[in-house]
């Protein structure tokens, strides 16, 4: 392997990642979470079945026009169905007339299907691959081809399953992608099916690889495929996927860099993956594997002992990599180890004068920990964290201040219940008092604030609340638990999180309220200053 050979990055945590269980995320949380994986550096970013759901048809729509740095998008279909004219099959019509530059399509290869499931001659399946590839081809798509169970497939029946990838090939599928459908195969297998596909397939197409985890060797899978020269991974941030996952982003992209010296991701790139794994986690609402792989909190963790003072001494004796290679620290469970240039750094994107300020970042540091100990989740709340940050830096933004609130909830004889907020605050020097009802006592209460503002600042209109999630942080004390409220906002140009904490699930959700409005004032009013 040289350092020269480029590697393709293929997210589908949009997509597959989705079909694990008990996750589901708003068209908002998508478009988001397509942003980050693109500032990641990742190059092509499957979003979702095209044609199968209305939420997918949304989010499609919505990022169209949308520049997402160098990432290609890509949809996921299906070949054509049994029977039926390519032209005239609604989803592949669907595909073409699209936007998206990219389609990824899914096919039979396992003959075991193809006769059971497609209930097709062998023949007519290599002619449905074949007829929908070079339909999207003739519309000017580009294809990759998903070779569904190949490994399977291949044990089976080997020239069969290679004919299937050469019928995608010659029809002008510019990737075949092996498919470790049921996520059965070990390494061994993996290594001489990808040696005989590359052998095959030389000087035709590239040759992806996609596993799942059911025998917990997804990872691994992945690399090995590379290793033996399959040039395009895909997976998912944090593993996520059906059953028991796909194969983790999170470890194969640092594994390619620093391990195997194969060119996937910059070198500043590489070092936000620990953010941005800890970022699709919040917006999932999926807690973050603390022992995950490079990016866990306790990846790099020591305690006690000669472990403890050997890093001390030298942290290669009991690190693999430098930890902020990957965007994460070390962390020592007797004395934790500062995460100043995390502060440092992110105050730099921010363009806020930080850098430099040792007893400030240090000061900072602090407090952020100190809140997160009580609760608090600054990795998808970026608002939330920049107003803490501007805080402490003497340069903190009061737009209004409370004076108090109130909620009432009524039951309804016709069986409705209603919630009205009434809310008292202060907009420079001037005291506002409003009542609003709502579906619930966070939409009374976001109802009431902004009837409350906005004759001093009206364009608070402008920004709207689009997604509203709670998590309970400490489940053994039942109903007098911790609750974590994370809020999305956006002004239908910027997007931005805020977090909220409290044992009172309302005083939560006013607090992520009051930073969701105060930053979205703080950019109307610089941009208005710009």
């Amino acid at each position: 392997m040289t350092a020269a050979r480029e590697i393709v990055l293929y997210d589908t945590t949009l997509r597959d990642g989705m079909q694990r269980e008990g996750l589901s995320v708003s068209v908002e949380e998508k478009i988001r979470i397509a942003r980050r994986l693109s500032d990641l550096g990742i190059h092509v970013i499957e979003g979702g079945f095209l044609g199968s759901n209305p939420k997918d048809e949304d989010f499609f729509r919505r990022l169209e026009g949308e520049p997402l740095g160098n990432a290609v998008v890509a949809a996921f279909g299906m070949t054509r169905g049994r029977g039926a004219k390519v032209n005239a099959d609604p989803k592949l019509r669907a595909l073409a007339r699209s936007w998206v530059p990219m389609v990824t399509i899914v096919g039979k290869t396992w003959g075991l299907h193809v006769e059971k499931v497609l209930r097709v001659s062998r023949d007519e399946n290599l002619r449905m691959i074949a007829e929908s590839v070079a339909f999207l081809r003739a519309q000017g798509k580009r294809v990759i081809y998903d070779a569904e169970h190949f490994f399977d497939a291949y044990s089976a029946h080997a020239d069969y399953a290679i004919a299937c990838l050469r019928a995608a090939a010659e029809a002008g599928a510019e990737t075949v992608c092996l498919c470790d459908t049921n996520g059965a195969a070990l390494p061994g297998r993996v290594a001489e099916t990808v040696d005989a596909v590359v052998a095959a397939m030389a000087g035709t197409c590239r040759v992806a690889i996609h596993t799942h985890d059911d025998t917990g060797c997804a990872v691994a899978n992945s690399l090995i495929a590379v290793d033996r020269g399959a040039d395009c991974v895909q997976g998912t941030i944090n593993g996520y996927g059906e059953r028991c996952g796909n194969a983790d982003l999170c470890a194969i992209i640092p594994a390619l860099k620093l391990k195997m010296g194969l060119d996937c991701i910059s070198a500043e790139n590489l070092m936000k993956l620990t953010d941005t794994a800890h970022y699709v986690a919040e917006l999932c609402n999926v807690s973050p594997d603390t022992h995950q792989p490079y990016v866990g909190l306790n990846a790099f963790s020591h305690k006690g002992g000669m472990h403890v003072a050997a890093v001390d001494l030298d942290p290669t004796t009991f690190e693999h990599i430098d930890p902020a290679l990957v965007g994460n620290e070390p962390h020592v469970l007797v004395s934790e180890l500062s995460g100043r240039a995390t502060i440092v750094r992110r105050a730099k994107e921010l363009g806020l004068p930080i850098v430099g300020e040792k007893d400030l970042a240090d000061r900072v540091l602090r407090h952020v920990k100190a809140k997160e100990h009580e609760g608090y989740h600054f990795e998808a709340a970026d608002a939330s964290f920049e107003l803490l940050l501007r805080g402490e830096m003497g340069m903190g933004v009061e737009f209004f201040r409370l004076e108090s609130f109130r909620i009432i909830d009524e039951k309804r004889e016709d069986g409705q219940t209603v919630s009205e907020a009434t809310v008292k605050v202060l907009v420079d020097g001037d005291r506002f008092l409003e009542t609003a009802e709502g579906q619930g006592p966070v939409n009374a209460l976001d109802k009431a604030l902004r009837r409350a503002i906005e004759r001093k600042y009206p364009s608070v209109k402008d920004i709207r609340l689009v997604n509203y999630s709670v998590r309970i942080l400490d489940e053994n004390r039942g109903t007098a638990a911790t609750t974590r409220v994370l809020l999305d906002s956006s002004d239908g140009r910027e997007s931005w999180g805020s977090v909220g904490v409290s044992m009172n699930v309302v005083e939560a959700s006013w607090q992520a309220l009051v930073d969701s409005i105060t930053f979205g004032l703080l950019r109307q009013r610089e941009e208005e200053e710009a």
